[in-house]
């Protein structure tokens, strides 16, 4: 699948796997094909997370992302639902980083005594990558670009489509921006 990808998807991909080192994490996972997005330049994703999401709501939109971490993941429809049983996931956050530290359940910290140092990708993240083939079949495209990764993101739910909705960025207003008349 891979040798579908453009330069710019590829490139995509490669700055994922650095912004997961960079984080210290065992795993590439979708947030980090969001924040590689994110740094891209002159390309048609960041062309319509430019025009979407700006730089100056870029802060609002990682510390959502930063949120969700602190979470251990949970969008915030887990966490309503939780709540619904009687649960209060923030009150579990405080006590654990009580305990163990800010940012605990994280759950993405390499462990020295059993990480090999090759970074693969969470479950989640080649969920991304496969959909992102799915839905360029579906527009007809022959290569798949760091659109359809972005397209992707925004169509399998949790927390990077959540934050990305929130910030404006949907399925829908992607492909539009896509098809605009606009030069990208």
């Amino acid at each position: 699948m891979f040798e579908r990808f453009t330069k710019a998807a590829r490139a995509t991909v490669k700055e994922a796997a650095a912004h997961a080192e960079r984080d210290g994490a065992a795993v590439v996972t979708p947030e980090h094909l969001l924040l590689a997005l994110l740094d891209r330049e002159d390309t048609r994703a960041a062309a319509v997370l430019g025009r979407l999401c700006p730089p100056e709501r870029r802060p609002s939109l990682l510390a959502a992302l930063s949120d969700a971490r602190r979470r251990a993941g949970l969008s915030r429809a887990d966490a309503e639902a939780l709540a619904d049983l009687g649960i209060d996931v923030g009150a579990i956050v405080e006590r654990v980083e009580e305990t163990h530290g800010a940012g605990a359940l994280a759950g993405d910290r390499k462990d020295a005594g059993w990480w090999s140092g090759r970074l693969t990708f969470s479950r989640e993240a080649k969920t991304v990558l496969e959909k992102s083939l799915r839905v360029a079949v579906a527009r007809k495209d022959r290569e798949i670009g760091d659109e359809h990764l972005l397209l992707a993101l925004t169509v399998l739910g949790g927390v990077v489509a959540e934050a990305l909705a929130d910030h404006g960025v949907t399925f829908a207003s992607v492909d539009t921006g896509l098809s605009s008349p606009t030069p990208l």
